[in-house]
């Protein structure tokens, strides 16, 4: 998903980048500029990209890359190391903070059909929820919440299933509440006043998610099956609330929480631990199919996607990419041979996602790499911005 510690944990609502040391994990991380007159990416040079992902030590790899006319697949190692079952493209797995860019969707679906304003305050649908040790949500907006400028702390820092391996093989298949989640939050200082800083915060999903109940008296899980899986048939996606196995054909995961023991299998995971900030499973036809259709207006009505791609800048991630930028649930990040690209990235234990899609909807890569990736170097994610930034450029360049 993506949050700010200080380690290079992945945690579910964690891009695994963090603003801690990085704060948190990320050390400086450029992209690749395809050289001129390069030949445009096809199969063969996304599979040679996949390849190299996975020489970074992960586990399985599964890269598509779409267009108007047709999707191209790579797919490398394995989905399960017991049965050595090589990863497949239409394998499921855990989507972790992508899944911000479906709760952002509901809550802007909300505002369109004016029940609620996105200048509404935290307190007024939630009274008390954020209060103490300078927390104030009569001060926090929902717009706040949605861009992570509400300076809310990242509960996912305080939570041991996502942060060691005692803490997931202790708490794997522990239920967690929103308001437990909020609750650690809530135990710290802001990290800064609402609308003065920007930082990426768990939390911030968590309370949108309970705002999303309060608005339909329905969950948020409900609502986003019921106005995006469902109507987009994304017949693989899910938002499992608290089951913690993944359905059919799936990608395992495997971590070794970066304390120098071997891996072990994450794959099961009570997902409501990373709730509405990042608890949903899909794969990456599905993931291709939502952000297409989201970007090309499907989804939300012209106001509400203006507001959507109304950015702030997000410094704290130029480490992993240069100059991004951050709206409404969705990260605007600039390409190698100009202009940019939308995209949401989700890392928890065991699984990094990686998506980029056109200002059109037209061209979408999504990335799913499975295990820890190399630890000090963050090449993993060094060599998945290259694959995404050169299969758009080449996008860009038959147009």
């Amino acid at each position: 998903m993506a949050h700010p510690s200080a380690s290079r944990t992945r945690s579910p609502v964690n891009y695994r980048t963090a603003t801690t040391t990085l704060v948190t994990a990320f050390a400086s991380l450029g992209l690749v500029v395809p050289a001129v007159g390069a030949p445009k990416p096809d199969v063969d040079s996304l599979r040679q990209r996949a390849v190299a992902i996975q020489a970074t030590g992960t586990v399985g790899v599964l890269a598509q890359s779409s267009g108007p006319q047709s999707s191209r697949y790579a797919t490398v190692g394995v989905a399960d190391t017991a049965t050595k079952r090589p990863v497949r493209p239409g394998d499921r797995f855990r989507i972790a903070s992508v899944t911000k860019t479906f709760v952002s969707t509901v809550v802007l679906q909300l505002a369109g059909e004016g029940r609620l304003s996105l200048d509404d305050t935290v307190e007024d649908w939630l009274p008390g929820v954020i209060s103490g040790n300078g927390n104030d949500g009569g001060r926090i907006t929902v717009r706040h919440l949605l861009n992570h400028t509400s300076g809310l702390y990242s509960y996912t820092r305080d939570i041991p299933v996502l942060n060691t391996r005692a803490g997931y093989l202790a708490q794997r298949y522990t239920t967690w509440t929103d308001s437990q989640l909020v609750g650690m939050a809530m135990r710290h200082a802001p990290d800064f006043a609402p609308g003065t800083g920007w930082a990426y915060s768990n939390t911030n999903y968590i309370v949108a998610g309970m705002i999303i109940e309060k608005a339909t008296g329905n969950t948020w899980e409900r609502e986003v099956t019921r106005r995006i899986v469902r109507p987009l048939h994304l017949r693989h996606t899910s938002a499992p609330a608290t089951r913690p196995d993944i359905p059919g054909n799936h990608l395992k995961g495997y971590s070794a929480f970066d304390d120098g023991k071997p891996a072990i299998d994450v794959t099961e995971f009570n997902p409501s631990a990373a709730g509405a900030a990042g608890g949903m499973i899909s794969t990456s036809a599905d993931l291709t199919r939502f952000y297409s259709a989201l970007m090309k207006g499907r989804l939300l009505k012209p106001a509400q996607m203006a507001e959507m791609r109304t950015t702030v800048r997000a410094a704290q991630l130029d480490a992993v990419w240069p100059g991004v930028r951050y709206g409404l649930g969705l990260m605007q990040v600039p390409l190698s041979c100009g202009g940019s690209y939308y995209s949401h990235a989700g890392d928890i234990a065991g699984y990094m996602t990686r998506t980029g899609v056109s200002g059109d909807g037209r061209h979408v890569v999504v990335v799913e790499a499975t295990g820890d990736g190399s630890a000090p170097d963050l090449d993993t994610m060094h060599v998945t911005n290259t694959l995404i930034d050169e299969q758009l450029c080449a996008a860009d360049r038959e147009r």
